[in-house]
């Protein structure tokens, strides 16, 4: 047997590497792993979690004006971009101290630079150009903001120069219709920026069941967000007043930031992968069998960078898979069947299974829906309405998909997925007694279909 510096070598500290990296010490593999910026990857450090400490920050300004509904007086209330941005940073720096703590102490040796494939079982350590050997290589390397290529796309940032800004901009054009610039739109006009969104197509939230497009695009709109579908930029000049946007139908607009929310790609730009023999997809993923095998048995990958389904929890999940398989003698495959999702709009979504329009291309179904105001929103005056859908197939009742709009919806969806993903009907979900008062009471209270 070829004698190598170690059993498994990483690229990528992010969640997916981290969990696989730790596993597999713990099962007594020798384990090294290299992050080129900070460990805990795009998720920790410029992704899910500080979005959502920003997502709190930017709703409290409604809070405080709900209270007065209640009975609170709330004068004087101000608010400080750069203590935010403060605590965000010690956060995050507590969080990704832990990462790497619990790295050690199960036995990994982090190497804090860019590494890179020098051969099937060869990574080359970019810091000082040592090359270390390894019988098993993953790589975890995640994904990267996509900007377009127009004139004048350089003086526009990204979600990961957001989290940065030195102070708020007086108006923000956010581009896209995903959940990332769903997500950043709310946060920027729920701390007082003049905010618009700019998306190419008909619809925000492509991919997502088309009641929640409807009402989430009615309820941002009713918060000051202004959409734009059917523009885009296609040249961004620097003014005297601002930044001048050129959009696709002929418009303009002036905005202090301009900030590309457009989707992102897997980061393999010059990590050698094609050197080796790793085959790539026609999108630029790394190609991947059921177990996270690469086209070189000796190398696989996980999380983003594969773009099969790119949420954090699925890279863990990946990751673990991956250690169970090559480390553990338990060849397992992970379970991308529905998965559930939030996305941090304000109002928020939840998740999991089929569309409506997927579930009928499958089959009949039977559709309940309700929309009502919740009771949080009946003393404060606010005119936000909170949606719940369930798809149903016809032949056997069995609950297809689950899709919430609301207050607490990322809460509630994960507990709906469960009953899901283990084949609840409808006549499961009827069954179940509600606990009132609480709006989740309406999953288990809607007796007649509606389509």
């Amino acid at each position: 047997m070829a004698d190598f510096d170690y059993d498994l070598f990483v690229i990528g500290g992010g969640s997916g590497g981290v969990r696989a990296a730790r596993l597999a010490a713990e099962s007594g593999a020798r384990v090294g792993i290299a992050e080129e910026h900070r460990f805990g990857g795009t998720c920790v450090i410029r992704g899910c979690v500080p979005k959502k400490l920003l997502v709190y920050a930017s709703s409290f300004g409604e809070a405080f004006e709900d209270a007065r509904g209640f009975g609170w007086s709330v004068e004087g209330a101000r608010f400080d971009w750069a203590k935010l941005i403060d605590a965000k940073d010690a956060e995050i720096a507590r969080l990704e101290n832990i990462y790497a703590r619990n790295l050690g102490a199960a036995g990994v040796e982090l190497h804090r630079c860019r590494a890179t494939l020098a051969g099937p079982h060869e990574v080359r350590l970019c810091a000082n150009d040592r090359v270390v050997s390894a019988k098993h290589i993953l790589i975890a390397t995640g994904g990267a903001p996509f900007v377009p290529d127009i004139p004048g796309a350089h003086h526009a940032i990204t979600s990961n120069e957001a989290f940065e800004l030195p102070a708020l901009p007086r108006r923000a054009a956010i581009v896209g219709g995903g959940y990332i610039a769903c997500e950043f739109a709310g946060i920027f006009n729920g701390l007082g920026v003049d905010t618009t969104l700019l998306y190419r197509g008909e619809k925000v939230l492509r991919g997502f069941d088309d009641d929640l497009r409807d009402a989430v695009s009615e309820e941002m709109a009713k918060k000051g967000v202004r959409i734009r579908c059917g523009a885009e930029p296609v040249a961004i000049d620097q003014g005297a007043g601002g930044l001048a946007v050129a959009l696709s139908d002929g418009e303009s607009i002036e905005a202090d930031l301009v900030m590309f929310a457009t989707g992102r790609r897997p980061a393999v730009a010059g990590l050698g992968l094609e050197a080796v023999g790793v085959r790539l997809t026609a999108g630029g993923a790394v190609e991947v069998d059921a177990y996270s095998q690469t086209s070189v048995p000796s190398i696989y990958a996980v999380g983003d960078v594969t773009d099969r389904i790119a949420l954090t929890p699925v890279a863990i999940r990946e990751g673990a898979a991956f250690v169970e398989t090559v480390f553990r003698g338990r060849p397992t495959q992970p379970d991308h069947a529905l998965v559930a999702s939030a996305v941090f709009t304000q109002p928020e979504i939840g998740t999991v299974g089929l569309t409506e329009e997927a579930a009928r291309a499958e089959g009949d179904v039977e559709i309940y829906r309700t929309r009502f105001r919740p009771m949080v929103h009946t003393l404060s005056g606010r005119d936000e309405r909170m949606v719940m859908k369930l798809v149903v197939a016809k032949a056997d009742r069995r609950v297809l998909g689950v899709h919430l709009m609301g207050h607490g919806a990322a809460e509630m969806i994960q507990l709906a997925a469960i009953a899901v993903k283990m084949g609840a009907t409808k006549d499961d979900f009827d069954r179940t007694v509600a606990v009132h008062p609480t709006a989740a009471e309406e999953l288990v209270t809607m007796r007649a279909p509606v389509a």
